[in-house]
């Protein structure tokens, strides 16, 4: 098992390095210094002392990859890609352009993100397993039929539809919950209903289905049969055996998504005015802040690969010949 994980971790380094390089030849090359400058200050009145001023204050005025007026080691360190691309792997992500903290940041909106995120993953799992299972137990009845076509539907309406007709139905007409805004403490659990309720609704359709194909898809089978034959109830078919062989595909899609929870919901938490992770990095991109979107996109590769690694070592616990295999 030691040496299974120690072999998945080292397959993420290398996509991670990857990662950052191609993340700063985007930031550093393709949009250089000058461009973020001219986008920053604004591109009539600009000027390049103007320029000059605003890359020396955020170190951008240092050599790309090396610097040859430097002695020593420091024509490698003093360079805008050990300062700005390097430095993120020990999650030193350093100022915004504004002047703030983004570690500091970081922590302090990562909890807003997963006061949203973690109720719509959980009851979100719990629900759409659930009505994929009373689907697959009247497979091939009107119940099926209609499940699917309702599933159709929820997956055909954009979210912005649920999103905007929740906040005038349920926060301006009826008036239960604020339309947005986040408070402190318990507080927040007035602000987080609506959101909530959204997202859980609107991932019903598509998560319903997929799970109802995987567990078709095991319905079929020949132990599935030969558990019938044994005199078992369609229900304990589904619970002791279907839901349980399934449970590789099933981690595949839940445990890769835990770690990006951290990341929040971009357009839930925009349009709920929630400060969190989705919204930080939405507003940076209005602004312009390349330094916080360059620490946000490397902080969710770094979940993502995380989530895969996670998912890798789920299923050495649901299928132990994964890490035989591996």
């Amino acid at each position: 098992m030691f040496a299974y994980i120690v072999r998945r971790i080292l397959y993420a380094f290398p996509i991670l390095i990857g990662v950052n390089a191609l993340t700063f030849a985007l930031f550093f090359l393709v949009n250089t210094p000058d461009d973020m400058a001219r986008m920053h200050l604004g591109v009539k009145h600009v000027t390049q002392e103007s320029m000059d001023a605003w890359k020396h204050e955020r170190g951008y005025d240092k050599a790309l990859l090396w610097n040859t007026e430097s002695d020593g080691i420091e024509k490698a360190t003093d360079t805008i890609f050990f300062d700005k691309s390097l430095s993120l792997f020990a999650f030193k992500f350093g100022q915004a352009d504004d002047g703030r903290d983004i570690a500091q940041d970081i922590k302090t909106r990562m909890w807003p993100s997963l006061a949203i995120a973690l109720p719509i993953f959980i009851v979100g799992l719990l629900v759409n397993i659930t009505f994929a299972v009373l689907m697959v137990f009247f497979r091939a009845t009107y119940v099926d039929l209609g499940g699917v076509v309702i599933c159709v539907i929820i997956m055909s309406i954009s979210s912005l539809f649920y999103i905007i007709g929740g906040q005038f139905l349920v926060g301006k007409l009826m008036q239960l919950v604020p339309i947005s805004g986040y408070g402190g403490g318990f507080s927040a659990i007035k602000f987080l209903i609506l959101p909530v309720v959204i997202g859980i609704i609107s991932g019903i359709g598509a998560g319903s289905r997929w799970y109802r194909t995987l567990f078709l898809e095991e319905v079929s089978k020949d132990y599935v049969r030969t558990a019938r034959a044994k005199g078992l109830s369609e229900v304990q078919v589904l619970f002791r055996h279907v839901l349980k062989n399934a449970m590789i595909p099933i981690l595949t899609g839940a445990v890769v998504v835990l770690p990006t929870l951290f990341m929040g919901s971009l357009i839930l938490e925009s349009f709920f005015g929630i400060p969190g992770l989705g919204s930080y990095t939405i507003d940076a991109i209005q602004a312009q802040d390349f330094a916080i979107v360059r620490a946000m996109v490397f902080l969710g590769s770094v979940l993502y690969i995380f989530g895969l690694l996670l998912t890798d070592l789920s299923y050495t616990l649901v299928d132990p010949r994964v890490r035989l295999d591996g």
